[in-house]
């Protein structure tokens, strides 16, 4: 019998996701100037006030008012009728030095035996029913929501959008875990006035079916459009009126949104949070470096679906253990456990060993922090950086290095595919 699944994402303007991308801005600029920079930092924000919490050990000061000003602006939070606008809201740092009881577990004499940040398990996981190897449902999720703040920026479609909302997808799948179709799409989003609800509700439902949803699908596969039936049921705004919205709606907080961040309620997830932490932190690193793992293996033909675990005490370089759970879906003829061995021997999840092979104490985060740190395009970009005194560092970097398929052909070797 055919079973449903669900997954969800926030656009970048739902409030938490704005504490996210504020804070990954804050650790881009501190890497942009400071490589070795160790940085932890939160962000709440609420009624016209952003609030910034944690600790950082660097050598470079920053402006961290305008880098939280200049988020929010770009993000859309530009009239004042919001109740939240990056030009007038208030912004309280509460940064401070990092503890040197947590560094001194971190920094080593020898940089390839620097010490995890944390203790605790992360958890990477692929599946190939995408050409993203992510959850169907979540990709959908993301790509409604990043399509609908193209529509709100062009302006002349959908005027009346503003930046807070949600989607949800509901998939139908076969007994054998392949898609058949989409059952339910859910979209809540925030708007302007309207004179009269009910013309409100029918035009906003109205614009989502036959702008939004054919603009999706025009950028989907052909087996994958054929997913979307006349049977589709369509929830659009179903409380009503949503006019108060973003911060003043719903306070946000850095690192809730851990579902939509990695699989949509797909594989695993350890608990740990990736924004507003630096690459020593091994929530975020070893999760990008079991991501890269699990997607190679699925790419390789190695699996069809695979979730990958590695554990770590804090202050110790190697990992507890590597897990692997293919799902019965391994086309080896070993066990998952002798998988495991074999790709422990391929990738060294020492936390230095990942922050090298993957680039990541070069300032990529910005990006990451709304629709998803997994399921993204690989690219070189050039970011420009500012400090208070008037710096700028222009840096080529790339992002979402995790995303490669660069060890497929050393898996293919390795088990003989």
């Amino acid at each position: 019998m055919s079973y449903l699944f669900t997954s969800e994402s926030v656009s970048e303007g739902h409030p938490d996701k704005i504490s996210d991308q504020v804070s990954d801005a804050i650790i881009d600029h501190f890497l942009a100037f400071d490589p070795n920079s160790k940085v932890a930092c939160e962000t709440m924000v609420t009624t016209g006030q952003v609030i910034l919490a944690g600790e950082v050990k660097s050598n470079t000061y920053l402006d961290v008012q305008k880098i939280a000003r200049d988020v929010i602006n770009r993000i859309g939070y530009t009239r004042s009728e919001y109740m939240f606008d990056g030009s007038s809201c208030g912004v309280l740092s509460a940064l401070h030095e990092q503890s040197p009881d947590i560094n001194q577990g971190v920094d080593r004499n020898e940089p390839e035996e620097q010490g995890a940040g944390d203790q605790g398990m992360m958890f990477g996981y692929a599946i190939n029913e995408t050409e993203s190897y992510i959850p169907l449902g979540l990709d959908l999720s993301h790509k409604l929501l990043k399509e609908l703040a193209v529509l709100r920026r062009e302006n002349d479609e959908i005027k009346y959008l503003r930046p807070d909302s949600k989607a949800q997808v509901t998939i139908q799948y076969s007994d054998n875990n392949v898609p058949e179709k989409i059952n339910t799409i859910v979209i809540s989003t925030q708007h302007d006035d309207f004179a009269e609800e009910a013309q409100m509700l029918g035009k906003i439902k109205k614009d989502i079916i036959e702008i939004l949803i054919p603009r999706v699908k025009a950028q989907l596969p052909p087996a994958t459009q054929k997913l979307f039936t006349d049977e589709i049921i369509y929830h659009i705004n179903p409380t009503g009126k949503f006019v108060i919205g973003g911060p003043h709606g719903d306070t946000g907080l850095t690192g809730r949104k851990i579902i939509v961040d990695t699989y949509g309620g797909k594989g695993a997830h350890g608990g740990g949070a990736f924004s507003g932490k630096d690459p020593s932190k091994v929530d975020r690193s070893a999760a990008y470096a079991t991501r890269h793992i699990a997607k190679n293996m699925v790419a390789a033909g190695l699996a069809d679906e695979v979730l990958v675990q590695v554990s770590y005490a804090i202050g110790v370089a190697r990992p507890m253990g590597l897990y692997v759970h293919t799902y019965g879906t391994s086309k080896v003829n070993l066990s998952d456990g002798e998988i495991a061995q074999k790709i422990e021997k391929l990738f060294d999840l020492r936390p230095f060993a990942i922050e090298k092979r993957l680039k990541l104490r070069n300032p990529i985060y910005e990006e990451t922090a709304a629709y998803g740190h997994m399921g993204r395009e690989s690219q070189v970009v050039s970011k420009t950086f500012y400090s208070p005194d008037k710096a700028s560092i222009k840096l080529d970097v790339e992002l979402f290095t995790w995303e490669k398929l660069d060890h497929v052909d050393l898996i293919k070797k390795e088990f003989g595919l």
